[in-house]
């Protein structure tokens, strides 16, 4: 795996990749990518910097693992390539955006139009192997992403946090919440979605509310 991250991340993240656990990891990522089938493919790994420029980044959504299913992941967290049928938890948010802002249920499940306009769509761990959910957990992408979360809420100021479930309140603590929002909900998983946990959370509404309240451009969701 070779870190090709986009120019408007390198001053903010080089530090990450020359310590010895991103090291590992490389060599660890490479040797499962050359034995085994792994999600997203290569060149979408770091899609999520890729896509979401560091001067326009407004908004970061954390997920926990990509799509371990065939052409699913595309590097950004909950989303799906053009023409893959939406997972449950897509479905999720999707049901929640079209109540929340009265829109029409969207046929793309591709996020990258988020990502362009400043929302960092970032999975705690960045690869997977095939129809093995979690099985590049604890490998060293939940440094190297903490880390990110870190450095975004030390070097911004006003960013909008959405936490969705028990697993990504945990980063509340990597943020500073004294300069930044953080929203809170339950997980837009059917478990937690079915039990009274997601619906009704209205943080796409909440999140246009407080970059209006700030000055600045709204996300077209």
């Amino acid at each position: 795996m070779q870190v090709k991250i986009a120019d408007s991340w390198k001053n903010i993240l080089n530090n990450e990749f020359e310590k010895p656990y991103f090291i590992a990891l490389t060599e660890f990522v490479k040797n499962e990518y050359k034995q085994f089938t792994c999600y997203p493919k290569g060149s979408e790994i770091f899609a999520a910097f890729d896509h979401c420029n560091f001067d326009d980044l407004r908004v970061v959504i954390i997920g926990q693992d990509p799509y371990h299913g065939p052409n699913q992941a595309n590097g950004l967290c909950f989303s799906v390539h053009d023409g893959v049928s939406h997972p449950p938890s897509l479905v999720n948010i999707f049901k929640e955006l079209s109540t929340d802002l009265n829109v029409t249920y969207p046929q793309s499940g591709n996020l990258e139009k988020w990502a362009k306009q400043g929302v960092l769509l970032l999975n705690a761990t960045l690869t997977v192997r095939a129809n093995e959910a979690g099985s590049h957990q604890k490998r060293g992408w939940e440094t190297f992403t903490d880390a990110v979360i870190q450095q975004i809420s030390k070097e911004k100021n006003h960013v909008v946090f959405l936490l969705w479930g028990g697993f990504a309140k945990q980063k509340m603590k990597l943020i500073d919440v004294t300069k930044h929002c953080v929203f809170t909900t339950g997980h837009p998983s059917p478990l937690s979605a079915n039990r009274g946990y997601w619906f009704g959370n209205k943080h796409f509404s909440k999140t246009n509310k407080m970059l209006e309240n700030m000055g600045k451009p709204l996300i077209e969701w």
